[in-house]
């Protein structure tokens, strides 16, 4: 029978205490419903009454139906000093209502002593009357048991015993938490096997769980063997891994390898083709950049740029890599450098509907400018748009919606406790029009995408709903000092999709304009496209 796991994610409470992590009331609410939508189990929402955020998003979960995973709120053991039923940290967690509530408590020794600052014994007593109370108010009960793995190393004796006043109290599941993120993971088993056997000689029934910080960058292997060695219960992580530090076991990596390396049964299972629309949500809200290297999940992880690769890929997906990327709903990616040969290009021309064989001359002279422009520093590879407009003009497909005549960019710095002030002008033809217009902006860039926008909206009034998204320039070498060359990618969007292009050159202004013609340009083409598919 296949091994059943529960998948515990405590994005909303531990990830949130990665560097520049932030999420609002609605943000939060959002991403407890993709969670659940995706199969996650249980959800952390957070320590209810620590801030403003967690409290208004508790009161408002208590109106939200989850449709498979439960909520769950955390906080620590008591104060020594009060009594349970007088705590304002275990009351917090009775109001927020939730059908599941964790506990940690101190497992080390040292922790007991210097940041508590009472007995041993003292530390026993507060773990099981704190879970005792709890108890009778929830379905599922949880004890995390915070540095457990160092404090076992340093004192197994002590550590043990703690989570015997664990169990005695009510939890249903301990999980055993690497907080420092120290102990790897050829640890694990061996201790997880004398965690059974002294549950086991006191009598003791209890599920195990782990929970697992990235500091030696085995997060995702220690919780991986946990299942796979010592068949544990439950695995708790943060999606994309945020966390403190260097963050929390990965369950966009954990998860994969469960389904489809561990043959785990577990609810997500049945979503899985969600895990890459999931973690870039979160990334989104977070107002976080994705890492495209990311396994699983990342643009980069199933992208492939050599020419050789590509064509082993093209006859065999499997020869360059280890699942399907549909499985969690990821996409296969072929790369356009210098590198890629003849193979990346007709699959290019065959993703994007252009008639391109093998012995066609244009793709000799496609392959000879794509090379010779990346002499010059451009490169495609985060610029697709600009390389298919590329191509369409090579084959003679590309239509020239407008022809620039010329541009003026100013900046006149009036005040020196004044931002300057940054005008474009802009001449161009549209048909036979010629139209001579400007526009302010906040910047150079800026000013020359108004200035063009405003020129092209009376023509092409679809631009309305094209916006920019990103910006970015890049020195491509630093020989010349302020001469020196630079790339400037731009990302823009629509309701429907985004694109990215680029521009190169020793003038900034001009780069950027390159990258914002082919922009503008590739979503007239797109227009064009979706007018001769209606008719």
């Amino acid at each position: 029978m296949a091994h059943f796991l529960e998948l515990y994610d405590t994005t909303l409470r531990d990830g949130t205490q990665a560097e520049n992590f932030n999420l609002s009331v609605e943000d939060k609410i959002r991403i407890t419903l993709a969670l659940d939508e995706l199969g996650i189990d249980f959800i952390e929402g957070g320590w209810p009454g620590s801030n403003p955020v967690s409290v208004e998003y508790f009161e408002r979960m208590q109106t939200v139906e989850l449709q498979h995973a439960k909520l769950a709120a955390f906080g620590s053991t008591r104060h020594f000093r009060n009594r349970p039923e007088k705590d304002p940290n275990l009351l917090a967690l009775l109001n927020a209502r939730t059908p599941v509530i964790t506990i940690f408590g101190k497992s080390w020794d040292i922790h007991v002593r210097d940041a508590l600052h009472i007995e041993l014994e003292d530390n026993l007593l507060i773990i099981q009357d704190t879970l005792a109370f709890l108890r009778p108010f929830v379905h599922h009960l949880f004890y995390d048991a915070e540095h457990f793995f160092d404090g076992f190393k340093n004192n197994e004796e002590y550590a043990l015993a703690t989570l015997l006043s664990a169990v005695d109290g009510g939890a249903e599941t301990i999980i055993l938490c690497d907080t420092n993120g120290g102990t790897l993971p050829h640890e694990i088993p061996p201790i997880i096997k004398t965690v059974r056997q002294y549950l086991a000689e006191n009598n003791r029934t209890v599920h195990l769980g782990i929970h697992a910080h990235n500091d030696s960058e085995t997060a995702v292997a220690s919780s991986l063997i946990a299942v796979s060695d010592a068949k544990i219960r439950q695995i708790q992580g943060t999606m994309n891994g945020f966390g403190e530090r260097c963050g929390n076991a990965n369950l966009t990596s954990i998860i994969p390898a469960l389904v489809f390396k561990l043959g785990v049964e577990c609810e997500v299972r049945k979503h899985i083709d969600q895990l890459y629309s999931t973690s870039r949500l979160i990334n989104e809200l977070a107002n976080l950049p994705h890492n495209r290297y990311q396994p699983y999940v990342g643009q980069s992880a199933f992208a492939h740029k050599g020419g050789i690769h590509v064509s082993a890929v093209k006859q065999n997906p499997l020869t360059y890599e280890h699942i399907a990327p549909d499985k969690v709903g990821n996409i296969r990616r072929i790369l356009i450098s210098d590198q890629s040969g003849r193979s990346n290009i007709l699959h290019k021309a065959k993703k994007w509907g252009l008639k391109l064989e093998n012995d066609d001359p244009v793709l000799a002279t496609i392959i000879s400018e794509l090379k010779e422009l990346e002499n010059q520093g451009f490169q495609y590879e985060g610029a697709e748009a600009s390389f298919e407009l590329l191509m369409r003009r090579a084959m003679g497909l590309q239509r020239n919606y407008f022809k620039l005549e010329s541009f003026r960019v100013m900046n006149h710095k009036y005040r020196m406790d004044k931002p300057p002030l940054t005008e474009a002008t802009i001449r161009l033809f549209i048909g036979g029009s010629e139209v001579h217009t400007a526009a302010m902006g906040d910047g150079p860039v800026n000013a020359l995408d108004c200035a063009i926008r405003k020129a092209l909206l009376q023509f092409y009034p679809c631009l309305k709903e094209m916006e920019l998204t990103d910006y970015k320039v890049r020195v491509l070498s630093g020989e010349h000092g302020t001469q020196a060359r630079v790339r400037v990618l731009v990302d823009s969007k629509d309701p429907h999709c985004s694109w990215g292009t680029v521009g190169v050159s020793v003038n900034i202004i001009e780069a950027s304009w390159q990258a914002l013609v082919d922009s503008i340009t590739y979503k007239l083409m797109k227009e064009d496209n979706k007018k001769l598919m209606v008719s």
